[in-house]
């Protein structure tokens, strides 16, 4: 078809098109002129910020294309830089927060003791989030291994103090934020001295001994205190949860924490960020041969009381530690704080079940009532959702419509490795056909009436267990 071009029609559909480009080439030029603007208006409103503090350097911060960095170093306080590029740049946080919540925000001051791979992503994202007074507390300094988790190392920071390099990267994302960068360790004996007016404090220590003194130092004179429990050897971002310290479960170095802090009289009142996932096959790295002749090497260490023992790290996870703190620290600063954090996975209740489905069907089976059991609510969530995935250890493995754990072996007592999940009418089959006799019906092995695919299955979880409890116990 032959597109006649005399036809006045055709003619006024070629002006209307051509009219439409026309158009549309001129907002587009215009969009590109006032972006262009409003960038030159940036820049020189940023100099003259820098200027009126007597800072020199270059004429230009926002020189190359857009996303570049600013690359002036001096560092500007809020009194001196301009109240509308701050509040341009926190934009987002004061919709979300409002006024009120911005004030409070930027007048917490914050005390991140441990710069590794959690405090480094907790200190980023708090002064990214509006927080101008932090602290940074950190003895150690940045090595190759670091920079697979670090926020802010880079090669070049390799043999320089990780506070250094958190400071210098702080001052890049925020020109008015205070730093206070201490290559020091906090010890008992020093008490407040890193910790003062701190309006939280932040536990990225790895030492077990140094992070319960500091926690039950701060727990004692009401400072707020936000402790990270164990990132390494841990790969699951959906296991990681806000508890507090008494709820924490399956987590060793939390374990260990609870445990002490309880001896001291500190049961409570301290949220962690943990990781409800027990490590599979990842097991500690190897140890030189003199460092355990040092003594005992159970702890992480630095100094003359602790010792290196090397925990492999997914360089992801302790980054997700950190964002936790600063989400949960933001919050309430801010006056929004996160009231109830979501239990283990929300599923508690289920767990309560099937623990009383469980001791109902043992009092059955021995014919007497049971106060309880050797194993306990967590042990179940343990069973049901690491060992056996959510599913039936009969095939076809489906998950259960109401799942239930039944002992597998009748000569074996109830306990984790003689735990398997079921179906509720599959666990009562097992009980019926394996644990009660009559003259017609004799009891049968659990492989008889589940064949031994089943069986070698049941093995297998078996031995996840007895691996596992080197993790959990």
């Amino acid at each position: 078809m032959q597109l006649d071009l005399q036809s006045h029609k055709t003619q006024l559909v070629l002006t209307a098109l051509a009219a439409s480009a026309v158009t549309a080439g001129l907002f587009s030029a215009y969009n590109n002129h006032m972006r262009r603007q409003k960038r030159r208006t940036l820049n020189d409103d940023v100099v003259r910020a820098l200027a009126s503090n007597g800072t020199k350097g270059k004429t230009s911060v926002l020189d190359g294309p857009p996303g570049k960095a600013m690359t002036q170093e001096p560092q500007a306080l809020a009194g001196d830089y301009s109240e509308e590029l701050i509040r341009e740049q926190l934009a987002r946080n004061y919709a979300f927060f409002g006024e009120e919540g911005m004030e409070k925000i930027r007048r917490g001051k914050v005390v991140v003791v441990g710069c590794g791979g959690v405090g480094s992503w907790a200190a980023v994202m708090l002064v990214r989030s509006g927080i101008t007074d932090i602290r940074l507390v950190d003895f150690d300094y940045v090595t190759l291994s670091s920079l697979n988790r670090h926020a802010t190392a880079v090669l070049a920071d390799v043999g320089t103090p990780k506070v250094t390099c958190i400071e210098r990267t702080l001052k890049q994302i925020s020109r008015w934020v205070r730093i206070d960068a201490q290559v020091d360790i906090w010890r008992k004996d020093q008490g407040g001295r890193h910790l003062d007016d701190a309006d939280w404090v932040i536990d990225a220590i790895d030492n077990i001994t140094t992070k319960v003194d500091l926690l039950k130092y701060c727990h004692a004179r009401g400072i707020k205190v936000f402790s990270s429990m164990g990132a390494g050897a841990k790969s699951d971002p959906t296991r990681i949860q806000i508890s507090d310290i008494s709820s924490t479960v399956y987590d060793p170095l939390a374990r260990s924490v609870r445990r002490r802090l309880r001896l001291q009289g500190v049961s409570s009142g301290i949220p962690v960020v943990y990781s409800t996932e027990v490590p599979g096959d990842v097991k500690l790295l190897p140890l030189a041969q003199d460092e355990f002749e040092k003594g005992n090497v159970k702890e992480l260490g630095v100094f003359d009381d602790f010792r290196v023992r090397i925990l492999p790290v997914l360089g992801p996870l302790p980054s997700i530690f950190g964002l936790h703190i600063a989400t949960y620290i933001l919050c309430d600063l801010a006056g929004k704080p996160i009231i109830n954090p979501l239990p283990i996975k929300g599923r508690r209740k289920l767990y309560e079940r099937i623990y009383r489905d469980l001791l109902h069907r043992e009092e059955r089976i021995v014919g007497y009532a049971l106060n309880r059991l050797p194993i306990d609510e967590d042990d179940v969530g343990l069973l049901f959702e690491d060992i056996h995935r959510g599913r039936s250890v009969i095939p076809p493995h489906a998950v259960p419509s109401r799942p239930a754990l039944v002992r597998w072996d009748p000569s074996q007592p109830v306990g984790l490795e003689n735990l398997v999940v079921m179906e509720d009418k599959e666990a009562d089959r097992h009980v019926k056909e394996c644990f009660d006799a009559s003259a017609d019906s004799p009891k049968k092995r659990p492989e008889e009436l589940w064949g031994q695919e089943t069986a070698e299955i049941v093995a297998r979880r078996t031995e996840e267990v007895r691996r596992d409890r080197e993790w959990i116990m």
